[in-house]
C-alpha cells in the first residue's frame, strides 16, 4: 500500500507531482488530474482512450502522498489488489496534496521511453585514461634533455608517475610532440593510457570518451566526460551495413561471396560512425582530439566486421569466433577519428552469435551477478538471453528476425512521428472498435513493433486471431479480398497516407516465428538449468524495442511466460549503459572478463529440444488469465505480509 504521509501543498496553494524515473516535477492547481499534471510538465502519457478512463494506457503507481478515491472506471479495470499497491489511472486520479508516482515505461509514448532509456548503474571512475597537468622545464644549452625525457621527469615531480615508473609514446604522438609542447608553452595536460601517453593538451582540457554499441540494425553512441563520469551527449543513427543485408547471416553471406566484402562492410561502418561522431561533438562543442579512449559493443558478427576480422566462419557450424578475448586496437589502425593515440577497447565475446554487447547487457543490468533466479534478454535482430540460476550463467540466441522494427510487416516502419505504437480493440456495446495512438499524435502511416505485438495481442483478446495465427473470417472486423483475409487497422479515410493499413496472415506469421524463437531459447535455457518459467523471481528486459513494448501484450501472445508482470523490468538499452560503465572504469572491464569466463553458452541450432519447442511456441495460447492470477496472487500476499 503507498505511503500516505505526504500531507500539504506546494507554495501558494499549488500541488507537487512528482514524476518518476523521468525525474519531472510539476506544479498544478488543485482540481487537476495526473494525466493533465503530466501533460503541462511535457512527460506524453499514453492514453488510448482520451481520457475517458476506459482504457489502461495511462496505468500509473503511487509512491507517496494521497488522491481521489478510485472511481467506478478505475474500479472495473484493476482488482481489488492491485488498487491497493497503489495503481491507478492518471486520467481519474486527482491529487489532494503533494504527491510522488512512478510511470511504468509501457505508459510513456516513444519519445518519452527514450528519455530514460539505457539508464546505466553508478560505478566508481577508473578510467583508462588518466591526464596530468604539467609545467614543462624550457631547455636550454645546458640542457639538452630530450622532450619526451622532460615530460617524463616533470611528472615524477608533479607526482604523477609514482617510483619513476615506465613512460611510453605513442608513435603517431611522437610525430608531433615536439611542435606541440612549444605551442602550448611548454604547460599541457598529458593524457596516458596505461604507461603510454596518448594525447598532448592544452591545461585543463576536458577528457572525453566514447561509448558505442553496434546494433545489427541501428548505432547507438555516447560521449563520456571521463573525470565525472557524465554523458555529454548521445545520439544513434543506422547501421549502413544493412543495405547488405537485413540480419547478420546475410551480411556473413555478402562477405563469403564478394571478394572486398568484408573491407566493404567496416569501412561503411567506420564512415558512419565517423560521421556521427562529428555530429556530436559538434552538438557538445568538443575537439575530437579530446577524445581519448573508446569502448565499442556489439554481437559476435558487428565485433568482427567492426575491426576487420574474418566472418566467414561465422556462417557455418560450429560457427566460432576468430577471437573470444578483449582486444585493445589503436583507433587510427580502425580509421576512426579520435585523439592520435586513442585506443578502443572491444570487450570478450562469448560464441558465434553471443558477443560483446551481450556481455555489456549482463554487466549493467547486474543479471551476472544476481541472487535471485534472474532471466536477462536483449531483444533486437537477434535476441541474446542470459539466465541465472543459483550462480550459474546460461546463455543462448536466437534469430528473432527484423519484424520488430517493422521490417517485413506490409505497412510496417521505424518508430517514428506517425507510426502507430499501442492498439486497442475494444467492445463498445455496437460492435468491436479500435483504439489506436501514434507516435507524435499524427495520423497513422505505418506501424512499429510495439504497435503490431499490441495489434497481435488485441486481436487474439478480440477473437480476431485463432491459435494458428489464422485471421477468423466470420468477425466483423476480418474482409476478405483478393482471396485472402485481412484486417483492417486504419481505414484509408483515417490514414495520413490515404490507403488501408492492414494486418494481413503473413504479418502474424512474421511475429509468430519470432515470438516464438524467443519463447522458445527461453524454455531451452530453463530446462538446462532444471527449473521452470515460475521460477524467475526477475525478468530483466533489455533493448530498444524492449523499453517500447507492453509486458501484457508480450505475455498474451506467448512471447514471455505468464508471469505477475511486478516481476517484469525494462531497462532499455543496457548494452550501451554497459558500454559506458566500461568506459570510464577499468575495474568494470575486468568484470566482463569473468562475466565472459562464467557464461555457459547453448547453441540452439544443434539443441535436441529447440526445435519442437519452437514449433510449439509458434502457436498462440488461449489467454486464460494466468498471468493475472498469479499477479493477484502475488499482490494480495504482498498486502497480507504487509498487514502482519
Amino acid at each position: 500500500m503507498p505511503d500516505n504521509k505526504m500531507p500539504g501543498t506546494g507554495a501558494k496553494g499549488t500541488i507537487t507531482v512528482n514524476m518518476q524515473p523521468v525525474g519531472r516535477r510539476v506544479e498544478i492547481s488543485p482540481g487537476m488530474s495526473l494525466l493533465e499534471a503530466a501533460q503541462s510538465a511535457g512527460v506524453e502519457l499514453a492514453s488510448l482512450c482520451g481520457g475517458l478512463g476506459v482504457c489502461d494506457s495511462c496505468k500509473i503507481r503511487l509512491v507517496r502522498g494521497e488522491l481521489t478515491p478510485p472511481t467506478i472506471e478505475e474500479q472495473s479495470l484493476f482488482y481489488p489488489e492491485q488498487l491497493e499497491a497503489g495503481f491507478r489511472l492518471a486520467c481519474q486520479a486527482v491529487p489532494l496534496g503533494d504527491v510522488k508516482i512512478d510511470i511504468p515505461p509501457e505508459s510513456l509514448t516513444t519519445p518519452q521511453r527514450l528519455q530514460i532509456e539505457g539508464q546505466s548503474a553508478e560505478v566508481e571512475l577508473a578510467p583508462a585514461v588518466v591526464g596530468a597537468d604539467i609545467k614543462v622545464e624550457v631547455p636550454d644549452i645546458h640542457d639538452l634533455r630530450a622532450d619526451t625525457r622532460r615530460i617524463r621527469d616533470a611528472l615524477i615531480a608533479s607526482g604523477h608517475l609514482a617510483g619513476g615508473g615506465a613512460l611510453r609514446f605513442s608513435p603517431v604522438v611522437l610525430t608531433q610532440l615536439s611542435k606541440q609542447v612549444r605551442d602550448l608553452n611548454w604547460s599541457m595536460r598529458v593524457a596516458r593510457h596505461g604507461d603510454e601517453v596518448v594525447s598532448i593538451l592544452p591545461i585543463d582540457t576536458a577528457m572525453v570518451g566514447l561509448a558505442v554499441d553496434v546494433g545489427t540494425t541501428k548505432l547507438a553512441a555516447y560521449l563520456v566526460d571521463l573525470t565525472t563520469g557524465d554523458t555529454l551527449v548521445k545520439s544513434g543513427a543506422m547501421n549502413p551495413q544493412i543495405a547488405f543485408g537485413e540480419d547478420v547471416v546475410s551480411r556473413i553471406a555478402y562477405c563469403q561471396n564478394h571478394t572486398d566484402g568484408r573491407r566493404t562492410l567496416q569501412r561503411r561502418l567506420i564512415e558512419a560512425l565517423n560521421e556521427l561522431l562529428s555530429e556530436m561533438c559538434r552538438m557538445a562543442r568538443l575537439e575530437r582530439d579530446q577524445i581519448l579512449d573508446a569502448v565499442v559493443v556489439g554481437n559476435t558478427a558487428m565485433h568482427h566486421l567492426f575491426a576487420g576480422l574474418p566472418v566467414n566462419q561465422l556462417g557455418h557450424a560450429p560457427y566460432v569466433p576468430a577471437v573470444s578475448e578483449a582486444l585493445d586496437i589503436p583507433a587510427r589502425e580502425l580509421g576512426l577519428e579520435l585523439a592520435p593515440g586513442a585506443y578502443v577497447h572491444l570487450p570478450p565475446n562469448i560464441a558465434g552469435y553471443v558477443g560483446a554487447d551481450h556481455v555489456a547487457m549482463d554487466l549493467a543490468t547486474g543479471a551476472w551477478n544476481a541472487q535471485r533466479t534472474t532471466l536477462a534478454l536483449d531483444i533486437g535482430t537477434n535476441t541474446e538471453i542470459t539466465l541465472n540460476h543459483n550462480g550459474r550463467l546460461l546463455c543462448c540466441s536466437c534469430a528473432s528476425g527484423p519484424a520488430f522494427e517493422g521490417a517485413h510487416i506490409r505497412d510496417g516502419m521505424r518508430a517514428a512521428p506517425g507510426a502507430i505504437e499501442r492498439v486497442q480493440i475494444v467492445d463498445s456495446g455496437e460492435g468491436a472498435k479500435i483504439r489506436l495512438q501514434t507516435i507524435g499524435d499524427q495520423p497513422a502511416v505505418g506501424i512499429c513493433g510495439s504497435g503490431i505485438l499490441d495489434a497481435i495481442a488485441a486481436m487474439l483478446q478480440a477473437g480476431v486471431l485463432d491459435r494458428r495465427g489464422a485471421l477468423v473470417g466470420s468477425h466483423a472486423l476480418v474482409r476478405w479480398r483478393d482471396g485472402l483475409h485481412e484486417f483492417v487497422l486504419v481505414p484509408a479515410g483515417e490514414t495520413g497516407h490515404g490507403k488501408d493499413m492492414l494486418i494481413t496472415r503473413r504479418d502474424v506469421n512474421e511475429i509468430q516465428l519470432a515470438k516464438g524463437a524467443i519463447r522458445a531459447g527461453i524454455e531451452t535455457l530453463l530446462a538446462e538449468a532444471g527449473i521452470q518459467s515460475q521460477d524467475v523471481q526477475d525478468f530483466i528486459v533489455a533493448g530498444a524495442f524492449g523499453t517500447y513494448i507492453s509486458i501484457h501484450s508480450a505475455i498474451q501472445v506467448g512471447m514471455f511466460p505468464a508471469l505477475p508482470e511486478s516481476r517484469f523490468r525494462q531497462v532499455g538499452n543496457a548494452a550501451g549503459a554497459g558500454a559506458r560503465q566500461m568506459l570510464v572504469s577499468v575495474q568494470q572491464r575486468q568484470i566482463a572478463q569473468e562475466i565472459a569466463a562464467r557464461l555457459e553458452y547453448i547453441e540452439l541450432s544443434s539443441h535436441p529440444d529447440f526445435t519442437n519447442e519452437f514449433s510449439h511456441r509458434l502457436f498462440f495460447s488461449d489467454f486464460k488469465k494466468e498471468g493475472l492470477t498469479a499477479e493477484h496472487a502475488e499482490n494480495t500476499e504482498k498486502i497480507r505480509q504487509k498487514k502482519k
